[in-house]
């Protein structure tokens, strides 16, 4: 990954940037309401940014990213009322968008510098979320009740998305550690017994946001990269003397 490219994309996340700042500040000194509106625009501006990207056609692989952002954010929305069955809603929206983000990098492949791709540490990286995933079982499990089973295929999903995520480069890998640690923190805040965080919301959010942010600016970057570049029009033939 070059920087000019990095650099051509950055004006057109630039408004995701910018809403994401505005929500974090309101989640510290903001109204409710406030909160719950920037947080409906989010992904919308998200996939806005990709949708302009990857013009004129988004392609399989870009109508996906649009698809698991447009799913994160029923999620959100789903998320904002309260209630256990709204949050089971918001759950499966969330798992509907790691299916999508899953089945897309397994269609990405391996990023164009395979070498750089086998020197990176696979194995500790799935050990490292499988222990995480027992982890995070043990911990909350005795907590869950009637919802052991949803959360429980919840994370198996999200540890999946993430492990191959780190196969897919370095933004996409980060996005989608970050990820892992949102939902681990938003599990924590909802499920643990005396479990306290002064900056919980905040932590959530802004990695949550950071995720999204990484994996859509990543995988762009990658197909951008993979299309074929436009033919050069073809020149007239230079004049002959008489």
């Amino acid at each position: 990954m070059t920087a000019r490219p990095l650099r051509s994309l950055l004006p057109l996340f630039l408004p995701y940037l910018v809403l994401s700042a505005v929500h974090l500040l309101l989640l510290v000194t903001g109204p409710s309401w406030s909160i719950t509106a920037t947080k409906a625009l989010l992904m919308p501006l998200l996939a806005l940014a990709v949708l302009l990207a990857l013009r004129p056609r988004p392609g399989a692989s870009g109508a996906l990213l649009v698809a698991a952002i447009a799913a994160s954010w029923a999620g959100d929305v789903l998320l904002t009322f309260p209630g256990p069955m709204w949050f089971v809603a918001g759950l499966l929206g969330f798992l509907v968008a790691h299916v999508l983000y899953l089945v897309l990098f397994v269609r990405l492949g391996r990023p164009s510098d395979a070498a750089a791709a086998r020197r990176r540490p696979r194995l500790p990286v799935l050990a490292a979320y499988t222990a995480w995933y027992v982890g995070f079982l043990l911990l909350l499990g005795p907590h869950l009740g009637a919802l052991f089973a949803p959360v429980a295929v919840y994370g198996l999903v999200l540890g999946a998305m993430a492990a191959v995520a780190s196969t897919r480069g370095r933004l996409v890998a980060a996005g989608g550690a970050l990820f892992v640690v949102s939902d681990s923190v938003l599990a924590l805040g909802r499920f643990l017994p005396g479990y306290e965080f002064a900056a919980h919301d905040l932590a959530v959010m802004g990695t949550y946001l950071a995720a999204q942010g990484l994996i859509a600016l990543g995988v762009v970057l990658m197909l951008r990269a993979a299309a074929p570049s436009a033919p050069a029009p073809d020149r007239p033939a230079p004049a002959t003397a008489p």
